[in-house]
């Protein structure tokens, strides 16, 4: 497995809406087995492929935070929501893209999804806490959506500025 460099916002692939996957391959099979091993890494609870560069419709995630907790690793070709509960949850969201930026967004607090796995067979699941809040915030990515976008236009365009001062602290070494 490699660990791959996660894109950092402002970055135009994070805004653009991926393509579904078609066939699902061996060579995307390692894909999700290094998005899992960047995730994990980074640490997080989720990754979508364009964070690391790849535009298309493949999210990993695994909310199982606790120090004691058995990994629950899920690997979604082509996730979408199917349906949404009508009660309504805030979370304090962050992302590997926008490093240390937090805000809070409300979301479903319940979602029932539907992706293809790792063997290509078709999977449905109702998620809800933080998985629920965590898919949906993945899925967003590969609609070229980001959590900042939830927040008033002051304040997204903040983080962005933080983002662009990290950014050029880190291309100067």
């Amino acid at each position: 497995m490699t660990l791959r460099p996660i894109l950092i916002h402002p970055d135009p692939r994070l805004k653009k809406a991926c393509a579904p996957v078609e066939t699902i391959t061996d060579e995307l099979r390692k894909l999700s087995d290094d998005m899992l091993e960047t995730m994990y890494d980074a640490p997080g609870i989720g990754l979508a492929a364009p964070q690391i560069g790849i535009l298309q419709r493949l999210i990993v995630l695994d909310c199982e935070k606790e120090g004691d907790a058995t990994p629950d690793p899920i690997v979604m070709f082509n996730p979408e929501v199917i349906q949404s509960g009508d009660d309504l949850s805030v979370y304090e969201e962050g992302c590997l893209s926008i490093p240390d930026q937090f805000a809070e967004v409300t979301r479903p607090a319940e979602v029932a999804v539907r992706w293809t796995d790792r063997d290509g067979a078709v999977r449905e699941a109702e998620f809800d806490g933080l998985w629920a809040t965590c898919v949906q915030h993945e899925i967003d990515h590969l609609d070229g959506k980001l959590f900042i976008d939830y927040l008033k236009p002051l304040k997204r365009q903040m983080i962005t500025r933080k983002m662009q001062k990290l950014k050029r602290e880190l291309a100067r070494g």
